[in-house]
């Protein structure tokens, strides 16, 4: 969480304040001493998760896709058209 000392506080509240409504609160200090904390009241804040719901088509096997190929990617390992292992280009020996 966001601290900020008295003086920048005053400087910027209006700035602070639009951030403590969009769900980032910050907590307020004195000589480095937190005093208080600055969030937003009563409703729920702004939600981004499923902001996109029905305009889009996740797959049913999105968790699953490419598995293969990204465990072999960890592995160093080739994949079908690779002609040498993930990560050995340029290496001297």
């Amino acid at each position: 969480m966001k601290m900020v000392n008295i003086h920048d506080a005053k400087t910027h509240l209006s700035r602070l304040v639009d951030d403590a409504v969009q769900g980032q609160p910050f907590v307020i200090a004195k000589a480095g001493k937190p005093l208080v904390k600055v969030t937003v009241l009563g409703g729920a804040t702004p939600r981004r998760t499923g902001f996109l719901a029905g305009q889009i088509d996740v797959p049913a096997d999105f968790d699953d896709m490419a598995a293969e190929d990204i465990a072999a990617a960890f592995q160093g390992l080739a994949r079908e058209n690779d002609t040498e292992p993930q990560g050995a280009e340029g290496q001297v020996e």
